[in-house]
């Protein structure tokens, strides 16, 4: 069961949003929310209330458990870029582009609190490689 939330419009360039959103995509919901709490990006706390929003949404609309969800999918788009001005030298003005993100998130059930994260799996195969 895919359970979707999205934030419209959030007022940070996307370049920097999703390197906040790379850091979680893939990950089981407790531990992206300890990631998100000890993240130093600015981010990091609407990404974090982004995902609470789908963790509720998951669990009163569709009545699952938080510890068995799993961040599926994370995308992060480009919005509206306003555009300003500053004013410069000999009565000149030079662009500035207010950048604006769209962050759709999806989660999605796993198995148990023992599901894999896409990144522990290949570490797990390449654990595996190692051995022999």
């Amino acid at each position: 069961m895919e359970v979707k939330a999205s934030l419209q419009s959030y007022r940070q360039s996307p370049r920097k949003v999703r390197l906040i959103a790379t850091a979680i995509r893939g990950k089981r919901v407790p531990d992206a929310l300890t990631e998100l709490d000890f993240m130093i990006k600015r981010g990091a706390a609407p990404m974090k209330k982004l995902l609470m929003s789908a963790i509720a949404n998951a669990e009163n609309n569709f009545k699952l458990d938080r510890t068995t969800l799993i961040i599926k999918n994370i995308t992060v788009n480009a919005g509206v870029t306003m555009k300003r001005s500053m004013p410069r030298a000999f009565g000149r003005a030079y662009p500035i582009h207010k950048r604006t993100s769209h962050i759709n998130l999806t989660l999605d059930e796993g198995k148990e609190l023992g599901a894999l994260s896409p990144k522990s799996k290949v570490r797990a195969q390449s654990a595996k490689f190692k051995m022999k």
